[in-house]
């Protein structure tokens, strides 16, 4: 009863704290829009786009959540994403929306499929499957394409070439939800007030509830379903304990090939519901439009630490950093300013705790490793404060890669304690101990 009580608390203060981060997170974005004029910063516009950016990133992250939760890596994320592009855009535009959600997601699992009869089947290495995956779905769709939509066929005659398919039948459904964007536009009009703190909340709330994609509602609602899953039901425990160790799981009498096999296969699945996302955005299937999602979302899955709440945050930072550098460049200089202020804070969190008088001994064995990371993250903060002081407008390709860094800085930063699961990548055969 005691250890329900205590596990019980721990989880509320995690999500308090939570949400303290995510009232100081808003608290600074309005501080320095107003310091420095920047509106994009907050903008409705840049929270429409980044929403849009972050979900098929989000949804290849949550395929490899589920594959390396049950101990297979997988890298062919991108592939499998492919084959939903196509696959969907074939689909779509001969049937509809949902007959391209259908077939998208029918490819990713193929895409997984193939992927699990090689790594937990025949025990190839999972990194050469994914990389092999990864090469056969841009060489199937491009052969598809070549045979489907050549010159003369019905296809081409309906808009289609060999880098595209036909628009779709008809577009994909569009929510704006309830109380938030429905009816009259007070959002917007509280936006465009440019108060502090008001109508940057305004903003937010207006871009991730305006006009949205069905499929986003969609991506949204996987991530707390796929925690209930594998962190609340008996399934999720034995595909977890099958990729920390699947030889105690087999003596428990779990059927460890099934359980990675389904994994793997709903790993492709929303890897291709990610694909699907992309051509409904775009209304149609474009060549490369994955544009290496899938390996970002593997990113956002791992520097989320294997967990939904961890990816979703990767994938948003991910997708608000593409969308400030679509916006504005005076945005992408403002947010210097912005990333210098977290620094700073972690730097006082940091030296706050490398100081305290309550673990002197760890404090003697880390004691040069803090000191190089505090030394570290203040010449960031430093150097970022003398960019946004003395650059008044940053060169093209400085603003392309400006969010990204930061990006990665507070990633980096946000994932010191990494914990993939123990038997992720290791080759299982059932009666062998590894």
């Amino acid at each position: 009863m005691t250890i329900t009580t205590v596990a019980g608390s721990t989880r509320t203060r995690k999500y308090h704290l939570a949400l303290i981060g995510v009232a100081v997170l808003i608290l600074l974005m309005s501080l320095v829009r107003v310091v420095t004029g920047a509106n994009d910063i907050t903008s409705s516009g840049t929270f429409g786009a980044a929403l849009m950016l972050a979900v098929p990133i989000g949804l290849a992250g949550l395929g490899g959540l589920w594959a390396e939760r049950a101990g297979v890596v997988n890298i062919g994320l991108e592939g499998m994403m492919v084959l939903g592009t196509w696959f969907a855009g074939w689909a779509g535009y001969q049937w509809g929306p949902m007959a391209a959600l259908l077939a998208g997601l029918a490819a990713g699992a193929l895409g997984g499929l193939i992927h699990a009869i090689a790594t937990v089947t025949f025990g190839v290495d999972h990194i050469i499957s994914g990389v092999a995956i990864n090469l056969l779905g841009p060489g199937v769709t491009r052969f598809l394409s070549e045979v489907l939509y050549k010159e003369g066929s019905q296809a081409a005659e309906a808009g289609a070439g060999i880098t595209t398919s036909p628009v779709m039948s008809s577009q994909p459904p569009r929510v704006s939800l309830p109380l938030f964007s429905s009816g009259p536009d007070w959002l917007g009009s509280l936006e465009r007030t440019h108060w502090f703190l008001l109508s940057d909340l305004a903003g937010i709330l207006r871009g991730l509830t305006y006009n949205v994609n069905l499929l986003v509602v969609l991506a949204v609602l996987l991530l707390p379903l796929t925690f209930f899953v594998l962190w609340r039901t008996s399934f999720g425990l034995r595909l977890r304990s099958a990729g920390e160790n699947p030889w105690a799981a087999e003596s428990l009498g779990v059927n460890v090939y099934l359980i990675k096999y389904v994994a793997v296969v709903i790993s492709g699945a929303f890897a291709g519901l990610g694909g699907v996302f992309l051509v409904f955005v775009t209304t149609k299937y474009v060549e490369a439009q994955t544009n290496g999602r899938g390996f970002i979302g593997l990113a956002a899955m791992i520097f989320g630490n294997w967990r939904p709440g961890g990816l979703a945050t990767g994938a948003a930072l991910f997708g608000y950093a593409d969308a400030l550098q679509l916006r504005s460049a005076g945005a992408v200089t403002s947010f210097l300013l912005f990333g210098a202020i977290l620094l700073l804070i972690y730097l006082g969190v940091r030296a706050r705790a490398m100081l305290s008088p309550a673990k002197p001994a760890e404090l003697t064995a880390r004691g040069a490793r803090e000191y190089t990371i505090l030394a570290a993250v203040a010449a960031g903060a430093v150097v970022l404060i003398w960019l946004w002081l003395t650059v008044d407008k940053l060169p093209n390709e400085f603003v392309y890669i400006t969010p990204h860094v930061l990006t990665l800085l507070v990633l980096l930063v946000a994932s010191q304690r990494l914990r993939m699961p123990k038997a992720d990548g290791v080759s299982y055969r059932r009666g062998e101990q590894h």
